[in-house]
C-alpha cells in the first residue's frame, strides 16, 4: 500500500499486537509521541495524522515485519512476513 491515508487505525493497531510491541515501543521507533498514535489506533477509518507520522509508523511497522494488506474485496489487513522483518510482497 502505498498512500498513508489508506492505512487505518486498526490495522496498525492489529499490526503492533501481531508483532508484539507496545504502543510506546512502537511511537519511540516512529518517533511520535504515544498520544499521537493511541489517536491513530483509536480511528476504524484512515488513520488521523500528519501524513508523515502515519509513514513513520506504517513504516515502523513493517521494519518489525507487517505486511499491510490491500482491501481487495475483503477488507483491509495485516500478516507478518516470512521473512520475519521488512516488506515480501
Amino acid at each position: 500500500m502505498s498512500e498513508n491515508n489508506h492505512y487505518s487505525g486498526r490495522q496498525i493497531a492489529a499490526g503492533r499486537t501481531l508483532v508484539g510491541l507496545s504502543q510506546g515501543e512502537l511511537a519511540k521507533s516512529a518517533n511520535v509521541s504515544i498520544a499521537t498514535l493511541r489517536r491513530m489506533e483509536s480511528a476504524a477509518g484512515n488513520a488521523p495524522g500528519m501524513p508523515n507520522n502515519v509513514r513513520a509508523v506504517v513504516a515502523a511497522l513493517e521494519e518489525a515485519g507487517v505486511v499491510f494488506l490491500d482491501p481487495n474485496g475483503g477488507g483491509p489487513g495485516v500478516r507478518l512476513s516470512s521473512s520475519g522483518g521488512g516488506d515480501d510482497s
